[in-house]
């Protein structure tokens, strides 16, 4: 029941146009293991036509390892990066809601609540 109550308040949106219109026809995932510091492939990380991104995987000071593209970032709302500029403009941030606790989170986001 909660989450019914909680998808009646959320608005209708469609993926952004330029997310709807790629191809995807090469995707990366970047997870937040740290595997990939001291890789150097930032440059090729970035070649893809979609990046996605893990939970808190930090982009700034390690773009030379893993790049400064992200087209998608999905986490848990507790592993939500604290700094606004791991929030690029024309990225798109996914919420997975898995707990009970992610579902407050939410109702606490869209009514503007104290959480």
């Amino acid at each position: 029941d909660k989450l019914k109550d909680l998808l009646e308040l959320l608005p209708e949106h469609d993926l952004p146009e330029d997310l709807k219109s790629k191809s995807c026809k090469r995707c990366v995932v970047v997870g937040s293991g740290g595997i990939l510091h001291g890789s150097e492939l930032g440059y090729l990380l970035n070649q893809f036509d979609i990046v996605i991104r893990l939970n808190d995987a930090p982009v700034q000071g390690y773009t030379d390892h893993v790049g400064n593209k992200t087209t998608i970032r999905m986490t848990y709302p507790e592993g939500a990066p604290l700094s606004e500029h791991e929030y690029p403009p024309a990225s798109l941030f996914v919420a997975v809601l898995f707990k009970r606790v992610d579902l407050n989170w939410l109702q606490a986001m869209v009514k503007n609540e104290t959480l």
